[in-house]
């Protein structure tokens, strides 16, 4: 820990405390009115690290009207998920509640028919017909496939019916995006031991163990071949929480996932729901001593500090790797540490036995303030909301602090052994996200370039002559193949400027790339004088005769406020005049986040024209405001950026627009 600093009044409580206080919300008929008070309740690690205390808040929470949740907290999302399997699943149902109370997001369960979930998934009627769930879950066992082989087996069975399962699966992946959409969660499939056992000659135990590796190899292939489709690996799950069952509840209740085997599978579910619903953390801000080295600057110097040489201080050697792995992915580093600036730099530019250096973090918040101040600055440092921090300590006053003054930073309580520094991080997943792109793992060299920038905008003498010295330009355009992952992401990630809240799937954006419903996707990719940004914004449109409807419009909050996306929506514009669109409109639907762009429209020249409406899919559910322009008077690309324009599929550099609406010559 850092110097020690007077420890505020305790800001945990047992887990038994945590469920009494929801159990008597309950009884009170107050549980849906304080839903917005649970995940800090759930923060607390003696309720998150106690798998029953969950299944506990779980059952309680499960009694919540997710509609009265969504009616009295606009910016609590609702998620609609479907459950379905081969066997009995909804044990899943209660620590998917509680996961996803922990991470502010309310269930609304659906839950299929028992060992029909190729019907629930497939057939016209099914029992999820028209649902729309943003998550099915689809719980797979070995009875999956022993189910399809003789009583009397050899490998050789289990290997066809292996084949047969596999081949079903993809139909099951075709049926439910046709018929459903959203992200489909499959599983890997463990073996019982009692299955292999029946084999008498280790040769063939060893063939069925091959040739199940081997099908859930494929299983976790399948993401490769369809988009939307996400499996869980329950081997390392069940390292860590088996066993597989309860030999008797799998006979005669058909539960053949047991009850911790469920909870930590509703965990990484709660992990993918939560970067789907664009909570996904961005950045790890880490404490120093007895974090990242063993020792205490301020009081032992840099010659008593160490993370190498012996068994305590190599575990602290092994942290700072992880968080190099982490930064290779693309998660931002910070410190925020209770000692003198220029000690803590000296030791992470020369220390013998540093991995991580100077360099590795966007910002050091070293000195003597109080922590919640240190984790302010670092987020406006980075250009990203306190919300989308980590915030790693081995002093419970310092987490309390951060507890009770940043209670949507994420805490994580380090403990005083180092060896499980890394399982105490990574376990709940506070980075876990669908699929990595190649913007992903440049984003700790585009902050570093913004650290450039930022030193332009305090040199320059205006606002106008410092986007004047950026040199901005933006492509404009349809999304690639290859981008489509990234378009995903964008759509997911972003809050700020999210105009309607909808978020898309992959699937989704390759469907509206594709024209699906008559729409149009186009996409922003930026740079300027420094380097790169990528593919930071994009707009969904739809076009009925004369008129265009703009679906919904993102905007990457690191470039905000530098005319990207007046330019996109002037480009637009133009291009709906000039192919002899009457009338342009569009929503906006205010989310928790999103109120700084309310003025948006109206900026550009769009008139308000009332409240209500049709929600587009996937938007929240409370409402909009309606937005309609005339073309009449149209507004003008920033005179800072220039522009490409490809709106009409071919490079056409703006030269339809008219002439006071071209882009910036050369």
């Amino acid at each position: 820990m850092d110097a020690p600093i007077p420890a505020p009044a305790p800001a945990s409580a047992p887990a038994s405390g945590a469920v009494e206080r929801l159990r008597l919300l309950r009884d009170e008929g107050q549980l849906e009115e304080s839903y917005d008070t649970v995940p800090a309740l759930l923060a607390r690690h003696e309720v998150a690290d106690d798998p029953a205390a969950l299944r506990r808040v779980g059952r309680l929470l499960s009694g919540a009207d997710p509609d009265r949740v969504a009616a009295r907290h606009p910016g609590v999302p609702v998620l609609t998920v479907a459950v379905t399997g081969q066997s009995t699943v909804a044990p899943v149902l209660d620590p998917l509640a509680a996961e996803l109370a922990r991470h502010g997001m309310a269930l609304r369960a659906v839950l299929g028919d028992h060992g029909a979930f190729v019907t629930d998934l497939t057939a016209p009627g099914g029992r999820f017909e028209g649902l729309r769930p943003a998550l099915t879950l689809c719980l797979l066992d070995a009875e999956s496939v022993f189910e399809r082989v003789p009583g009397t087996w050899c490998p050789d069975d289990v290997a066809r019916a292996c084949g047969e399962v596999l081949e079903l699966l993809r139909t099951v992946v075709a049926g439910h995006r046709a018929r459903l959409g959203g992200t489909l969660v499959l599983n890997t499939l463990p073996l019982p031991a009692g299955w292999s056992r029946r084999l008498v000659d280790l040769r063939s135990r060893a063939r069925l163990g091959v040739l199940w590796r081997e099908f859930n190899a494929a299983l976790l292939r399948l993401p490769e071949e369809s988009d939307g489709v996400v499996v869980i690996d329950l081997d390392p799950l069940l390292a860590e929480d088996g066993p597989l069952c309860d030999a008797r509840l799998a006979h005669h209740a058909g539960a053949r996932l047991g009850a911790g085997l469920l909870a930590a599978y509703a965990r990484e579910v709660g992990h993918l729901a939560r970067s789907l619903s664009g909570r996904t953390r961005k950045c790890l801000v880490l404490d120093l001593d007895h974090t990242l080295w063993d020792g205490v600057l301020a009081e032992d110097g840099p010659d008593g500090i160490a993370a190498a040489g012996t068994s305590r201080a190599e575990a602290f050697g092994a942290f700072q790797g992880l968080a190099l792995q982490l930064r290779a992915q693309g998660v931002l580093l910070a410190v925020s540490s209770r000692n003198d600036p220029e000690d803590v730099r000296r030791v992470l530019r020369g220390h013998p036995d540093m991995r991580v250096s100077e360099d590795d973090f966007v910002h050091i918040a070293a000195g003597w303030g109080p922590k919640d101040e240190a984790l302010r600055e670092i987020a406006a440092r980075a250009g990203i909301g306190t919300d989308a921090l980590v915030f790693a300590d081995d002093s419970p006053a310092e987490c309390a602090l951060i507890r009770a003054a940043l209670p949507e930073v994420a805490v994580v309580r380090l403990d005083d052994e180092p060896a499980l520094h890394a399982e105490r991080l990574l376990g709940d997943g506070w980075f876990t996200q669908p699929g990595l792109t190649e913007e992903d793992r440049e984003r700790p060299g585009r902050y570093r370039a913004e650290a450039r920038r930022e030193r332009l905008r305090s040199d320059a003498g205006s606002a106008e002559e410092y986007l004047a010295d950026l040199a901005t330009t933006v492509d404009f355009g349809p999304p690639l193949p290859y981008e489509y992952a990234r378009t995903a992401q964008l759509t997911q990630r972003t809050n700020r400027f999210n105009l309607t809240g909808i978020r898309l799937t992959e699937a989704e954006v390759a469907a509206a790339a594709g024209g699906a419903r008559g729409e149009r996707l186009l996409v922003a990719r930026t740079a300027d004088r420094f380097g790169a940004h990528g593919l930071v914004g994009a707009v969904l449109t739809r076009r009925t005769g004369p008129v265009t409807e703009v679906v919904n419009v993102w905007l990457s909050c690191r470039v905000l406020a530098r005319g990207i996306e007046q330019a996109c929506l002037a480009a637009l514009l133009a291009e709906a005049c000039a192919t002899g669109c009457r009338e342009v409109r569009a929503r906006f639907t205010e989310t928790a986040k999103n109120v700084p762009a309310r003025s948006f429209y109206p900026e550009l020249g769009f008139t308000e024209t009332g409240p209500g409406g049709p929600r587009a899919p996937g938007a929240p559910a409370h409402g909009g405001t309606h937005y309609r322009h005339v073309l009449s008077a149209l507004p003008s690309v920033p005179p800072h950026i220039r522009m490409t324009a490809n709106l009409a599929g071919k490079n056409v550099n703006g030269s339809w627009l008219p002439r006071r609406f071209s882009p910036t010559a050369s």
